[in-house]
C-alpha cells in the first residue's frame, strides 16, 4: 500500500465538505426533530454525482472506486451530517451491477445514476430468522413466467422513500435442500408499483434515531421472471458479494462519526474554563479523547487496507469485517469521550453530540452485529470451532 496523500481522493475530500458545509447543525436537528427524510441533502448528492460513485461510467456513474466511496461517506458523518441515507443508494446496486444482466443494467443502472430512480431499500431481515439469513421465510414460488412472493420484513431501512427494492427470498424449501446457503434468489422489485397496486405494505417503526426503518408485508406479489437478477438459487452467494462493500462504506461513517466526536471534544476540552483553567489540561478529560483519536488512526488503516484489497480485486473479507469491527467500536468510544468532556451540556440538542450519540450507536449493532463479526473472523479467519 502506498501511504502518500491522493490528490484526486483529497479533492473529493474537500468538495464533499463542501457541499456539507451548506447542511449545517440546524438542518440536521430538525430533521431528527421531525423524523424527516433528508431530501434536499439526497438531492445534492445526487445532482454533484457522489451517490452514483460506484456506478461504472458506461453506465452514467463516475466510475470510482471503494476507496474513494468510503471517503465520501466519511466526510459525510465527519461535516455532522448523517450518510446513512445515502449510503445504500451508493452499494445496493453492487448485487444488480455484478449479477444482473446486461438488460437489467440497461434498464436501472442509468436512472440510479442520475436520481431519476432510487434504490436504496434491501429486503433481507425477517422477524424470524434475524441474523439468519439461509432462514428466511419469504417465499417467491414460480408460475410460469412469474414468481408469486408472499412474506414479510423487517428492519428494512428507507422503503417509503425507495423506488425499488432489492429483495431476497426463498426459491426452495429448507427442508429440501443439503447445501443451506443455497435454494434463495434475489429480485429487483418495483416497490412504488407494488404499495400501489396493494401488493407492498410498509410500516414504520419508531426508533431512537431518525433512521426511516420500517416493516414490510408482501402479500401476492407477481414479478416478471426477468425481474430475477442472477442465478435462481444462488441468491445468497450473489448479495454476499455485496457485504464487503457494506462493511467497507459503514466502517467509514463510523469514523468520520469518531473523527467528529474527537475534533468537537478537542475544542470543547481546550475553550470551556472552569476553576481558572481548561478543563482538557485534566488527564482525565485529556487522555479519552487522545486515546479515541489513536483508535480511530489505527481502525482507518484496517479500512484502508479493505478498500485497497477490495479495488484490487483480491479477497477482503476479514479485513472489511475487521474493518467495519474497530471502526465502530472507536467511533462509540470517542462518543463516550465526547459526551464526558461536554457533561450536561453534551445532553442539549444544540450541541448536536447526543443526536451523534445515538446515531453512532446504531453502526455497532448493524447492519451486522460487532458479536457475529468476532464470530466470522473466530471460525473463518483463526479456524476455531462455531460458537454458541
Amino acid at each position: 500500500m502506498d501511504f502518500s496523500p491522493d490528490a484526486d481522493r483529497e479533492e473529493i475530500r474537500s468538495a464533499v465538505r463542501d457541499l456539507c458545509a451548506g447542511f449545517g447543525g440546524d438542518y440536521w436537528r430538525e430533521l431528527d426533530r421531525k423524523r424527516e427524510y433528508p431530501e434536499r441533502f439526497v438531492r445534492a448528492l445526487t445532482e454533484a454525482g457522489w451517490l452514483g460513485a460506484l456506478i461504472p461510467t458506461e453506465y452514467g456513474g463516475s466510475g470510482l472506486g471503494v476507496a474513494d466511496a468510503a471517503a465520501i461517506l466519511e466526510e459525510i458523518n465527519r461535516s455532522g451530517g448523517n450518510a446513512a441515507s445515502a449510503h445504500a443508494q451508493m452499494y445496493t446496486m453492487g448485487t444488480l451491477l455484478r449479477h444482473g444482466n446486461e438488460e437489467q443494467k440497461r434498464r436501472y443502472l442509468p436512472g440510479i445514476a442520475k436520481g431519476e430512480i432510487r434504490l436504496q431499500a434491501f429486503g433481507v431481515t425477517e422477524p424470524e430468522a434475524g441474523s439468519e439469513t439461509t432462514r428466511l421465510r419469504t417465499t417467491a414460488t414460480r408460475k410460469g413466467d412469474r414468481y408469486v412472493v408472499n412474506g414479510k420484513k423487517v428492519f428494512i431501512s428507507r422503503a417509503e422513500h425507495s423506488d425499488l427494492l432489492l429483495l431476497l427470498a426463498r426459491t426452495t424449501p429448507y427442508d429440501e435442500l443439503d447445501d443451506k446457503t443455497r435454494g434463495l434468489s434475489v429480485f429487483i422489485v418495483d416497490l412504488a408499483k407494488a404499495v400501489a397496486d396493494g401488493r407492498v405494505r410498509i410500516r414504520p417503526i419508531d426508533t431512537m434515531l431518525n433512521h426511516h426503518t420500517t416493516e414490510l408485508f408482501i402479500q401476492d406479489l407477481e414479478l416478471p421472471a426477468r425481474d430475477l437478477i442472477g442465478e435462481e438459487g444462488m441468491g445468497f452467494r450473489h448479495i454476499i458479494d455485496s457485504w464487503n462493500v457494506e462493511r467497507i462504506l459503514i466502517a467509514s461513517e463510523a469514523l468520520g462519526d469518531g473523527r467528529w466526536f474527537v475534533e468537537r471534544a478537542a475544542r470543547y476540552a481546550s475553550e470551556r474554563i472552569v476553576f481558572g483553567r481548561a478543563i482538557g489540561e485534566n488527564q482525565g478529560v485529556q487522555f479519552p479523547i487522545a486515546q479515541s483519536y489513536a483508535r480511530l488512526e489505527a481502525a482507518a488503516l484496517v479500512r484502508d487496507k479493505a478498500a485497497w484489497l477490495f479495488d484490487r480485486g483480491e479477497p477482503c473479507g476479514p479485513e472489511a469485517n475487521m474493518a467495519k469491527l474497530l471502526s465502530s467500536q472507536a467511533s462509540w468510544d470517542a462518543a463516550n469521550a465526547a459526551l464526558d468532556t461536554y457533561g450536561g451540556y453534551g445532553f442539549a440538542s444544540e450541541y448536536d453530540v447526543e443526536r451523534k450519540f445515538r446515531e453512532t450507536r446504531l453502526l455497532v449493532v448493524a447492519p451486522v452485529s460487532n458479536n457475529l463479526v468476532l464470530a466470522y473472523i473466530g471460525q473463518n479467519v483463526l479456524g476455531m470451532p462455531k460458537s454458541y
